[in-house]
């Protein structure tokens, strides 16, 4: 069956892809334009943009000689067009009436559990599942629970692994008593191509849970135990400093830690009495505990260097940034005639090395300020380290005496250096 799935770079998406290649179907990844192509190089890829597709025109072209389609979009905040009305309603609701105007029948939607009064995040899934319900379609809904891997994670699911692989320390929002009924990522690719295989289960809303009930505490142990850590000082963290802590996220991050995941530590996560029993009966599908998905995929060094070091980039990141704001101010704090004295034997005159020192602490401002807003952090990034390495080179060649000295500029930049090139080695591209 050739399947069109939306999302299918992201982390579930990637999951499904995989599952649905796996049992034979020929997928279509439809995904962001500057991304196609990039993570199954092996497979056909098409441009899209849930903020901007939102009529039915722009998705019937996509829709030639695709059997069924899987949407896998979502985003956990909103930005800029990046809008949940966009990407949770508008847009799907624009493909799902072209699937019904180009004849594509079966039609799996990726939703989300939770109540709608769990926030903008649940409540607009909810809404576009409904108006998926409301068209002449074989649709079906998945709601899947916590959902995480032991061969790779993203986004919330990075982030309870680095917290359950902090050095001697488990934080623990409130007690850590919060329920998580969560689901293997490969099990919810095995519900999809269950589903597909299945086209006379239509019409309904399914949850994707695990068969465990766990508390938070429970779960980020199992974790750390995976990861191969010692035991840890748990740490009650009163809920006022998470919610803090998740708003500031939300403003200024782009990762997980906002107020989607905000509601899913206050609240927890678990399906209704049941569901375990409905995905037996109507997909034949039966999840695996975590303890049997982690032991079926012992951790590997790279696991443990991602945990221990996922906090550590960001905190990279803001140093950097303080860093160069710090230089932005004492470039222009600094006295013209200490100007001066600092580049002696210059052959430019006082007035066009002041000029200068004032421009480039300009730079180093607007540089530090989007580093820490990380507006298209790979360009920014670049430009720090395109800046930075030919500040040094010019130092070298303007004043050689600093190449002579073992604390001169070069040895000075060299640790600055490999920072900026490694969180522009690690950041991913937008």
């Amino acid at each position: 069956m050739r399947v069109l799935v939306t999302g299918a770079y992201g982390f579930i998406g990637a999951h499904i892809v995989a599952a649905l290649v796996a049992a034979g179907h020929d997928v279509v990844c439809a995904v962001r334009g500057a991304r196609v192509d990039t993570r199954f190089p092996g497979l056909a890829a098409i441009a899209c943009d849930m903020a901007r597709d939102l009529r039915s025109d722009d998705w019937l072209p996509r829709l030639a000689g695709i059997e069924a389609v899987v949407n896998c979009a979502g985003i956990l905040r909103e930005r800029g067009a990046d809008t949940f009305a966009a990407v949770h309603e508008q847009a799907p609701l624009a493909l799902f009436h072209a699937c019904v105007q180009a004849g594509v029948r079966r039609v799996i939607q990726i939703s989300a559990l939770g109540h709608a009064d769990d926030g903008a995040f649940i409540a607009s899934k909810h809404r576009g599942d409904a108006a998926l319900a409301a068209l002449p379609l074989d649709w079906l809904v998945l709601r899947p629970s916590l959902v995480y891997s032991a061969r790779g994670s993203y986004g919330g699911s990075s982030l309870l692994r680095a917290m359950a692989g902090l050095p001697g320390l488990l934080p623990l929002p409130g007690r850590g008593g919060q329920p998580l009924q969560p689901i293997a990522a490969e099990d919810v690719g095995a519900a999809v191509v269950a589903a597909l295989a299945r086209p006379q289960v239509a019409g309904d809303v399914l949850e994707l849970v695990g068969p465990d009930v766990l508390g938070l505490r429970d779960y980020l142990r199992a974790w750390r135990r995976w990861l191969g850590f010692g035991r840890a000082y748990a740490l009650a963290v009163p809920a006022p400093l998470v919610r803090l802590a998740c708003a500031l996220g939300e403003q200024l991050g782009r990762g997980p830690l906002g107020n989607t995941m905000a509601r899913m530590l206050e609240r927890g996560n678990v399906g209704a009495a049941g569901a375990i029993d409905r995905l037996r009966e109507r997909l034949g599908l039966a999840p695996r505990s975590l303890q049997c998905a982690l032991a079926e995929a012992p951790s590997q060094v790279q696991d443990r260097w991602h945990a221990r070091l996922y906090f550590g980039l960001p905190l990279l990141r803001v140093s950097i940034a303080v860093l160069w704001l710090g230089s932005g101010v004492v470039g222009w704090l600094t006295p013209p005639a200490e100007v001066a004295v600092a580049a002696p034997g210059s052959s430019l005159s006082a007035g066009s090395l002041l000029a200068l020192a004032r421009a480039t602490a300009s730079i180093d401002l607007l540089l530090g300020a989007l580093c820490l807003l990380r507006w298209r952090p790979r360009w920014v990034l670049g430009a720090m380290l395109a800046m930075l390495l030919g500040y040094t080179l010019g130092i070298g060649i303007a004043w050689p005496a600093h190449w002579l000295d073992p604390f001169g500029g070069l040895l000075k930049n060299l640790p600055l250096i490999a920072a900026l090139a490694l969180l522009l080695a690690t950041e991913e591209r937008r």
